[in-house]
């Protein structure tokens, strides 16, 4: 007996044998010990190819070598059918039913393989194929099979459209499922995606001949899309979509930058600002955010946030700038419905303000005392910072801050620390001070309290500096001393003293840039000066913030030296007896000298025709060379008449150099010289 369960045959023998079951496609073979297939069969089993040569022998045990029959019989899902293809071979006879239709009868007692191959129709869905085949006398063979055809010119059947759809999205990611097709000749699947409101596509997304496939190119949109599978089979049949499966996406993608912000600009210091751009259009659009900086780039940061909490809808912005001084530059973002902001735009250009906002540094508990060093003023650290602060600025009057102004002077600015002293404040009347914080635009924060002061000044001279010493060299005298902590120093000052008519006189060494007295903070000097011998005397005074100073006759610091005599040997020639000229000066300029003279106006005028003297046409340059104890001349051509002076470009550094300059006429005679000297550094 057989008895069909699904795609399974089971089969029910005697009590003896146990059921044998076989899953589709594999055939279930039964084996007679008779050609007619009657009785209880000897054996049953599975076999998944029919394709057998038993020869002479028999099939199994049990069974005889001739006359003996075999059943395979199988159900399975033919999908959506279509054409087959069932090729029978035989020795003796075989026949082939398809839903109890036999398609191939060989049926005869033969002593060669027969052969048959049929094409068939198979319906779609689930068939029984059974195949009998009878050995009578001889050898036994047989085989069977059956195959779809697949050719595009005899296939015309679609495949079924897949079922057993699934949908699921994480990680950005799309996993579509569905379950496999029964159809013998499928080929694959393609999977294809659709946007909402679009149709799908003509090419899939994908083509696999997996069961699954997971899509990980969806963008980040928020947008929703539907997928479907559609089968195909060898012959390029492509079955209908399956029902939509849709999934909504979340949206990771920012609207673009807006468009236009940089070309706001403004010229001059702006008060208010209004800023205007091209308005954003994608569909899922919520609104705008805006951002200042006095900083570059503008940093799209909560800080820097003045457009509120609330979006704009509108694409312009209009807002009073804080005047600063600052330059500010502004960004827009666009920001989507479900949060995500853009990049920044372009930035706008830099919008100058006035600097109204004073700083917020305060000189908190000021006071004041007078001591030598001069009026000090203190104060306390100020808490508050301010970026453009330039300091403290000091103001005196001879009246209260709060009354009328009168003789209100600045007396120091750009203090930075928490003091400040006046070294010489108006001695002898009462004097008023307060302290207020500047920024860099000049605007002034809080003043401090005034500090009422009545100065006393002072009229003692500081004492006398020590440790002066005086070391002659080659091209002048160094000078050192003790530095004075008298605490109402201002500077020290030098007289260099020389014998006249023999009494010491001295004179203050001069400014070389305004020819005052050279004021001296250091204790070191190199006073610059021709080594020939004097005997001199150098006074170093401290003078303190009033003036006030010690002389050398009231007790300053002194000493006494003799410069060294680097002067020519006496009898040098040429000799200087005195050149024609009105004078004659040498000036170190960096490594080199400039040795100047004026021709005196005899000289000058001197024509032979009409005096019977000669005519000058030259000068010529002599320079001491204290190696060879001689003047070695520098011109080697006389310096022509008209020109004042010769560049020395290998003048001796360091040292004092002695020049003599004699004046050349016109029938190569020379005059006498004139002597200069110079001390070079």
């Amino acid at each position: 007996m057989l008895a069909t369960a699904g795609g399974l045959l089971t089969v029910t023998a005697g009590a003896a044998e146990a059921a044998v079951t076989c899953a589709s496609p594999v055939f279930q073979r039964t084996f007679y010990a008779n050609t007619t297939f009657s009785g209880t069969p000897k054996k049953t089993d599975c076999d998944s190819v029919i394709d057998q040569n038993w020869g002479t022998g028999a099939p199994a045990a049990g069974l005889p070598s001739n006359y003996f029959g075999v059943r395979w019989t199988v159900t399975r899902d033919f999908g959506s059918g279509g054409p087959f293809r069932f090729a029978a071979e035989a020795r003796d006879g075989i026949r082939v039913y398809l839903d109890g239709v036999r398609r191939i009868d060989l049926w005869k007692n033969i002593s060669t393989t027969q052969a048959k191959t049929v094409d068939v129709t198979v319906p779609s869905g689930k068939h029984t194929l059974r195949i009998d085949y009878v050995n009578w006398t001889g050898a036994a063979d047989v085989t069977f099979a059956y195959q779809p055809r697949t050719s595009a010119d005899v296939d015309k059947v679609k495949p079924l459209t897949p079922t057993g759809t699934s949908l699921s999205y994480s990680s950005y990611q799309a996993r579509f499922g569905w379950a496999a097709n029964k159809e013998m000749d499928l080929a694959g699947y393609r999977v294809y995606r659709r946007l909402q409101g679009s149709p799908y596509p003509a090419k899939p997304l994908a083509t696999t001949t997996s069961t699954s496939y997971t899509d990980t190119t969806l963008p980040r949109t928020g947008a929703t899309y539907y997928y479907e599978v559609r089968a195909v089979d060898k012959a390029g049949n492509e079955s209908a979509g399956t029902a939509d499966k849709p999934v909504t996406t979340v949206d990771e993608t920012a609207p673009a930058a807006p468009k236009g912000v940089g070309d706001n600009w403004a010229m001059g210091e702006v008060e208010d600002v209004w800023l205007t751009w091209e308005s954003n259009t994608e569909p899922d659009f919520a609104g705008y955010r805006v951002y200042r900086s006095a900083t570059t780039p503008v940093a799209v940061t909560p800080a820097n946030l003045v457009s509120g909490s609330e979006l704009l809808t509108g694409s312009g912005y209009r807002e009073a700038l804080p005047q600063t001084g600052d330059a500010y530059s502004y960004v827009v973002t666009a920001v989507d419905t479900h949060g995500n902001e853009s990049a920044p735009s372009d930035p706008t250009s830099a919008f100058m303000t006035h600097d109204r906002t004073p700083p917020q540094e305060t000189a908190l508990n000021a006071r004041a005392v007078e001591s030598e060093a001069g009026v000090t003023l203190t104060w306390d650290a100020s808490q508050a910072r301010s970026e453009d602060f330039v300091g403290y600025r000091v103001y005196r009057s001879s009246t209260p801050r709060g009354e009328r102004k009168m003789g209100e002077q600045l007396v120091g600015e750009y203090v930075r620390g928490t003091s400040f002293t006046e070294r010489a404040a108006p001695p002898g009347r009462t004097s008023y001070y307060w302290v207020v914080a500047a920024d860099d635009a000049g605007c002034l924060g809080t003043p401090s309290v005034d500090m009422e002061v009545h100065v006393q000044g002072n009229t003692t001279a500081p004492p006398a500096v020590t440790g002066l010493t005086a070391t002659p060299g080659k091209n002048g005298v160094s000078l050192g001393w003790d530095a004075s902590d008298d605490p109402g120093l201002d500077h020290y000052e030098i007289l260099r003293g020389t014998l006249v008519d023999g009494r010491w006189t001295y004179k203050p060494l001069l400014d070389p840039g305004d020819f005052q007295p050279w004021e001296f903070t250091g204790t070191r000097h190199h006073d610059l000066t021709v080594a020939d011998g004097e005997r001199v005397r150098y006074s170093v005074v401290a003078v303190d913030q009033y003036g006030n100073a010690l002389t050398p006759d009231s007790g300053a610091a002194m000493a006494e030296v003799t410069e060294l005599d680097l002067s020519p040997d006496a009898g040098a020639t040429p000799a200087a007896s005195g050149a024609p000229l009105t004078s004659l000066g040498t000036q170190p300029y960096g490594d080199h000298g400039w040795i100047s003279w004026i021709l005196s106006p005899e000289a000058d005028e001197a024509d032979e025709a009409d005096g019977g003297g000669h005519r000058v046409t030259g000068f010529h340059v002599y320079r001491w060379n204290p190696d060879t104890h001689v003047f070695d001349r520098l011109t080697a051509t006389p310096v022509p008449r008209g020109e004042s002076g010769y560049w020395d470009m290998t003048m001796r550094q360091g040292t004092t150099s002695f020049y003599r300059v004699t004046v050349v006429f016109d029938d190569g005679t020379e005059s006498g010289a004139t002597q200069a000297a110079v001390a070079a550094d």
